[in-house]
């Protein structure tokens, strides 16, 4: 249980930006693949949108396996309200490298790399803004 209680005081991000994160590096992954959003024809949102549940789940659970462990092992960063954390390279690489394992190697290796760091960075670029949680109002009803 200490084990549980320590791993849980690892996560920074909350359940909700998570999600955000990587249903955001989902759309792009999603976009890159669709030919119509290529095109411009539509918008990756669309294409999400027109996206049965099963296949958002398929989609969703790739890459979750790929990026969650790599979020939550980032370091803590100051992250004032109304912006979003943000990390230096070296932090996303060292995060990715550390959950890459040593099974791969080469040239392998340093694409796997670069496109899994490029994944993270996505996945960033989507989380909203943090909210100031002094300024959450509770509904009454709650």
């Amino acid at each position: 249980m200490a084990a549980v209680q320590e791993m849980l005081g690892l996560v920074r991000f909350t359940e909700r930006e998570l999600t955000v994160a990587l249903e955001g590096a989902a759309k792009a992954m999603l976009s890159a693949q669709d030919k119509s959003v290529r095109k411009g024809r539509r918008t990756a949102d669309e294409a999400w949108d027109e996206l049965s549940r099963y296949q958002r789940f398929q989609l969703l659970d790739g890459l979750g396996d790929q990026l969650l462990p790599v979020l939550v092992s980032l370091p803590d960063v100051e992250v004032a309200p109304g912006t979003r954390p943000t990390f230096t390279d070296d932090q996303v690489t060292a995060a990715v490298e550390e959950r890459l394992g040593g099974d791969v190697r080469g040239l392998k290796r340093r694409v796997l790399l670069q496109a899994r760091v490029a994944l993270v960075r996505l996945a960033l670029e989507s989380l909203p803004p943090r909210a100031d949680p002094d300024a959450l109002i509770v509904p009454d009803h709650l």
